[in-house]
């Protein structure tokens, strides 16, 4: 166990030497003064408000039309967490497996394992109904900027604008739904708040199961090929939307199936509603999410992630629970670790510096602009300043169940909940609302409560988490902090922990439950060192919270200022930053050079084979039954996974990738590594995004699962 933790601490040094040496060396190489940002960084997510037909015409020859944008609008759909479309006129939808891995659950009957099974309904009457889901259609749009900043400019400061604004937007809100009859209306904004729109949704929430492949070939690689290419999934899943009658909505707007695919070069386009960007970000911005936000971020994923593995060894008893951990959170692990490094790539940054320097030339230059604009940037370097003193130490005292110590979480809670009880109702009720709107930390729940100290408690991984939570206090206040030192005591390494836990009072659930029964007074008069280190620095965490929110109100000003500044510069031939919003991105199939080869523009059915006996059927490279043994007719040449050009983020799984014809030709399932960079910069050298080919899913379906009445539907686009 020594040896073990030995290792740990120095793989922790290792890994901040590693990012250190890799700033340092790109650094070097890179003459940031000669870097310079180009036209389309800011990304090709165009808005279906104002679409891009100048720039289709003028970048690929395509003359597209506003009936076929409307289609295309009509025939994409926004559903739970990801993207889904409309790809038959009898109500049939497409997304991908991972965007409906949870709908398994819900409609799973007894007995049924459908993750390794697949589910597919031969008749209409066997399409399982999927309860609590509803699908959104964006049917109406109407530009209500000239209302929405009538109503701003009314207001006498800040404060009083925001307020009118908000007023506005429920108003408008209200009146459209009225209006519309529609089932939703959003007022969205774009460009930091330049613009806005009203967005109407019809909703379906009849939506019944068709087909799921099983999980193995659906996730086919696990986490290692996750964020990678070539790749071969079949990340696909078919729903059927239902009328109110209970019988397939007909509607006029589908993507049509194209059989063919696409060819290498050829214009495609995906259709997806992309989460969040962080394109439109100052400088100053984009070094405290480096700096402060994804170090965090990384520090504790990357450390928890690789200690589990380390853990499978030193308990092997509990090593299959180690691993579910760990695949619990390892898209976001991967996510977040690599979106760290691409914010220390220094020609990134670069990048951005040279488009934040254009623009503020653009200010300073013209006497009106700067008068309005030209504080912008001085201002949010003051607030990310501010935010650098503060964040730390409320990063040092949160206790996020996921990766801290449930030594940690315990004592969060007991604390957390006796102040609380200390306070007026008053008080009690605007501390409240003030963690709904999420500027502050909630207790967790009944749930938590009763199960403050698990059945299934590991005091070896507890340990281990405790470990990193250490060191990630003194990463964020510093070994020479008073709370640091009177927390550790003087002691140093893997001793604090096992000190602390040592001292500690949360020895058995039983003994946690007890101090639930006590006072707030004598919760916080404990003799447990968690508990002091919580009850001491409680009290100025409310302090820095009401800090933080005044510095993100300021912030928040000049951010909207920026956009206007932007939207003034470029009008729409950039786009705005991602916001959930439906958005289309073009892009041409193209493979591109990793790791000192090239990837193809498509991989096959014989790559998957490939890789299945090369690792000898092992998880994650494991095939279900039906797969093991090449099916007869599949044609191994088929094309099964692709990349393209096109600009998508999360959000965007389950987009259709469609043709000139507004043909399916494929269904985005994930970006490569490159693609992370995306977050904060569009650079299409490397940034692609990964599908599975329409041909693959017509192949597997057709020729593997043999259902056909699934497949003469995606040929026909509708049902016999």
């Amino acid at each position: 166990m020594k040896k073990y933790l030995s290792l740990q601490k120095l793989s922790i040094i290792s890994l901040l030497f590693v990012f250190a040496f890799a700033f340092q060396l790109s650094a070097q190489v890179i003459n940031q003064d000669t870097v310079k940002s180009q036209k389309l960084d800011t990304g090709k997510m165009w808005t279906f408000e104002f679409p891009p037909f100048d720039y289709l015409e003028k970048t690929y020859g395509f003359k597209a039309t506003q009936e076929w944008f409307d289609d295309v609008r009509l025939s994409a759909l926004r559903i739970p967490g990801c993207t889904a479309s409309f790809v038959s006129e009898d109500g049939l939808i497409m997304t991908n497996n991972h965007c409906a891995r949870g709908l398994r659950r819900q409609i799973q009957k007894e007995g049924e394992d459908l993750a390794a099974t697949a589910f597919y309904a031969p008749t209409l009457a066997d399409e399982r109904k999927i309860p609590n889901y509803v699908i959104e259609q964006l049917v109406f749009l109407k530009d209500v900027t000239p209302e929405v900043t009538a109503a701003i400019k009314a207001g006498k400061d800040e404060n009083e604008k925001i307020s009118l604004r908000d007023a506005k937007i429920t108003e408008l809100e209200k009146k459209f739904t009225e209006e519309t009859k529609l089932a939703r209306c959003q007022i969205v904004s774009y460009y930091n708040g330049s613009l806005f729109f009203v967005q109407g949704f019809k909703t379906y929430n009849d939506v019944r199961l068709v087909f799921e492949p099983e999980e193995a070939i659906a996730y086919f690689g696990g986490d290692p090929d996750n964020f990678t290419y070539p790749r071969y999934n079949l990340d696909c899943t078919f729903m059927r939307v239902y009328d109110e009658t209970g019988k397939p909505l007909k509607t006029q707007n589908y993507f049509k199936w194209s059989t063919n695919g696409a060819a290498p070069g050829e214009l495609v386009f995906t259709v997806g509603n992309p989460g969040s960007t962080n394109r439109l970000r100052t400088v100053a911005q984009l070094e405290y999410l480096r700096d402060i936000q994804y170090r965090n971020s990384a520090f504790l994923a990357d450390n928890y992630y690789n200690r589990l593995e380390q853990l499978k060894s030193v308990n092997p008893s509990k090593a299959d629970e180690y691993e579910r951990l760990r695949l619990a959170f390892s898209n976001s692990q991967k996510n977040i670790s690599n979106t760290y490094k691409a914010l220390n790539d220094p020609y990134l940054i670069a990048r951005k510096k040279d488009f934040e320097k254009k623009l503020q030339k653009v200010v300073f230059s013209n006497e009106d602009l700067n008068k309005g604009y030209g504080h912008v940037w001085k201002t949010i370097e003051t607030t990310r300043a501010e935010l650098r003193k503060i964040d730390p130490k409320l990063a040092s005292y949160t206790a996020n169940p996921t990766y801290f110590s449930r030594y940690m979480v315990i004592a969060n809670f007991l604390v957390t909940e006796a102040k609380t009880k200390l306070l007026s109702p008053e008080q009690q009720q605007a501390l409240a609302q003030r963690r709904q709107r999420g500027s502050g930390q909630g207790f967790g729940g009944q749930n938590l409560r009763d199960n403050l100290f698990p059945d299934n408690f590991d005091p070896i991984l507890e340990e281990a988490k405790l470990e990193i939570n250490i060191d990630y206090i003194n990463l964020n206040l510093g070994k020479l902090d008073p709370a640091v030192r009177k927390f550790s005591e003087g002691k140093v390494g893997k001793d604090i922990a096992k000190t602390l836990i040592g001292k500690s009072l949360f020895k058995d659930k039983a003994t946690v439950q007890e101090l639930l029964k006590k006072t707030p007074e004598e919760i916080l008069a404990l003799n447990d060192p968690f508990i002091q280190y919580y009850a001491n620095g409680y009290d100025q965490l409310e302090g820095l919270r009401t800090q933080q929110r005044e510095i993100m109100d300021t912030e928040n000003i000049a951010f909207g200022l920026l956009g206007q500044i932007l939207y003034k510069t470029y009008g729409r031939s950039i786009t705005p930053d991602a916001n959930r919003t439906l958005r289309i991105s073009d892009g041409i199939m193209k493979g591109y050079d990793y790791n000192g080869t090239v990837a193809p523009v498509k991989s096959t059915y014989y790559g998957l084979y490939d890789r299945y006996f090369g690792f000898e059927g092992k998880y994650p490279f494991n095939l279900p039954t039906r797969w093991q043994t090449i099916p007869k007719d599949l044609d191994l040449n088929t094309a099964f996974n692709f990349v393209a050009t096109n600009d998508i983020v999360g959000g965007n799984s389950g987009s259709a990738v469609i043709n000139k014809n507004a043909e399916i030709i494929g269904l985005a399932f994930d970006g490569n590594n490159e693609r992370l960079e995306g977050n904060f910069n569009y650079l299409p050298t490397f940034n692609r995004t990964v599908a599975v080919d329409s041909k693959g899913m017509y192949e597997a379906i057709k020729k593997v699962y043999k259902y056909d009445r699934l497949a003469d539907e995606l040929k026909d686009g509708k049902m016999k």
